[in-house]
């Protein structure tokens, strides 16, 4: 059930491979073999690197789809304007169970990246590189190719290069948890959006991008923009890296020319004839349905015209055989369980969610769908970091695309068939910064204390959704929607004013002691007699 994927599975190749290149002869191309398929790749100035780019309309392979040579251009000029040497890193964190392309990519040929991130160091003067990864085997062979070209992080070389470890989480992969962990603080979004183009590694201008954008880079550096634009569509040229799992007999990893047939892909690699749905670009990615499966090709524009995504290359068919709300559930669960715990719209918005999911399974009717409609709607463009969107996106797109089964479930007694667990996943059970017990629970920012709404006494004022927002948000009909929340410890301080500024004093705060975070004693306030003590409601 939900079994995660290998570091490293089966890779397939359609037409002529590229960045697979020698993936025939050996299991990892060392720097010897590396050359001897690729060849040698002579330094570009930074002009004439952003133009390549932009003539092979290169963007970001991450999810984003940022163009590169504008990232390019940005660090740049802020480098020149600041006066300081830019950073450049390496996104390999790939923290989504349904991604697997860039983790094959550093395995078996991590020096086609290092060739583009070498690359755009030169053109930029950029001293540091820093490759970013969380898994073991990754941060191996990524060392190891450091070794083989005489790379490491010593003092007076001319670019110190190191990998930075993380633990396997889904926000890790943000390029702000990147940073922040590299500049020694947990990996976990800030809190704060900050452009690493104008400040990212120690306040320098950063150039940071998914691995695979480097190795595209390297691929289109070698053979020129015209020989790059051979090869796929004419507006998105070249090859793409998709990961395909799911309901499909053999998970893969494969490279295909931008404009193949989805079908084909799907075909590939086993998957069932006729699909229920197909979820495109990862978890946080879109639905699509049977029907549109036959219209779309491997494209970012083809995807999004029929209602689907690139993203970061996840394809994942489900079949005819199970519930997909029941399969989409169990990933709204992990996605709330992947919280970075700093704000109300992801810490309780999206276990809010989940449990709307599955109100709506358990028979809570048309009332859980207008509930969980409006908390997705609720938690979008509201959070520290771009989780709680691509997560509400996932849950809307579920909706959306199976409206049949939606109704079995909401107007009859369900659909009748079975979850399966074909949707990879990672174990659960971890904090918010992959660390076990009580060290992930400190990290979360998860505290010992509850605040209380008593429904007897709330006018509906609105005054606590103001002060903290991160517990409290108004539904329709002005009164908060949760009557009882945990306090992040960041919010302390403001959950503590929401309970003296209440005008009906309708909150209290108390002692959790189910919870496994240290307590931060905190004042343990009750309603009645005791709340008239604090006086005049500073």
């Amino acid at each position: 059930m939900n079994e995660a994927l290998p570091d490293v599975p089966e890779v397939r190749v359609v037409g002529l491979p590229q960045l697979t290149s020698g993936f025939d002869l050996v299991e990892r191309l060392d720097l010897p073999m590396h050359l001897k398929v690729h060849g040698p790749l002579e330094p570009m100035g930074g002009e004439q690197l952003a133009q390549l780019s932009e003539r092979i309309n290169l963007k970001g392979r991450g999810g984003a789809g940022f163009p590169f040579h504008k990232k390019l251009r940005s660090v740049a000029e802020s480098a020149i304007k600041r006066g300081i040497r830019p950073v450049v890193v390496v996104n390999g964190s790939e923290d989504e169970p349904a991604c697997r392309k860039d983790t094959v990519l550093i395995n078996r040929a991590p020096h086609l990246i290092l060739d583009g991130a070498l690359l755009v160091a030169e053109a930029l003067g950029a001293r540091q590189l820093v490759i970013g990864v969380t898994r073991e085997s990754t941060q191996r062979s990524m060392e190891a190719a450091l070794a083989e070209r005489g790379l490491g992080n010593r003092r007076g070389a001319a670019i110190r290069a190191s990998v930075q470890r993380n633990p396997v989480r889904m926000v890790t992969g943000a390029a702000a948890s990147l940073i922040r962990s590299i500049d020694g603080g947990p990996a976990i979004p800030p809190g704060r959006k900050t452009s690493a183009s104008k400040s990212g590694v120690g306040g320098a201008p950063t150039l940071l991008s998914n691995a695979e954008t480097f190795a595209q880079l390297a691929i289109g550096a070698r053979i020129g923009a015209e020989r790059y634009a051979n090869t796929g569509l004419y507006d998105e040229p070249g090859t793409v890296m998709l990961t395909v799992s799911g309901a499909v007999a053999r998970p893969m990893v494969i490279e295909a020319p931008t404009g193949v047939p989805l079908r084909y892909i799907l075909q590939l690699a086993g998957a069932p004839p006729v699909p229920q749905g197909v979820l495109t670009g990862g978890y946080h990615g879109k639905w699509i349905d049977a029907a549109t499966v036959n219209e779309a090709v491997v494209s970012r524009n083809s995807l999004d015209a029929v209602g689907g995504a690139l993203g970061a290359g996840a394809i994942l068919p489900i079949s005819q055989d199970t519930c997909p709300l029941g399969e989409s559930l169990q990933v709204a669960k992990w996605l709330a369980e992947e919280s970075a715990g700093q704000c109300g719209p992801c810490y309780l918005g999206l276990p809010a969610a989940a449990r709307g999911m599955e109100d709506i399974l358990n028979g809570g009717g048309p009332a859980a769908l207008e509930a969980l409609k409006q908390v997705a709607k609720n938690v979008k463009r509201r959070g520290a970091c771009s989780h709680p969107d691509g997560s509400a996106m996932f849950l809307e797109s579920t909706i959306k695309a199976f409206t049949d089964d939606l109704a079995a479930h909401v107007l009859g007694n369900g659909c009748g068939r079975p979850v399966e667990g074909v949707l990879p996943l990672f174990e659960g059970g971890r904090g918010p910064t992959g660390l076990p017990g009580g060290a992930a629970q400190e990290e979360s920012g998860a505290s010992r204390q509850k605040i209380f709404v008593d429904w007897t006494l709330c006018r509906g004022h609105g005054l606590c959704a103001d002060i903290l927002p991160e517990v409290f948000q108004l539904g329709a009909d002005g009164f908060p929607t949760v009557a009882q929340a945990k306090v992040p410890q960041y919010a302390e301080a403001k959950a503590l004013r929401a309970v003296r500024r209440c005008p009906a004093l309708a909150l209290r705060i108390e002692e959790d002691t189910r919870g496994n975070a240290p307590s931060r004693n905190l004042p343990v306030l009750s309603q009645g007699r005791g709340r008239r003590a604090l006086g005049s409601g500073r």
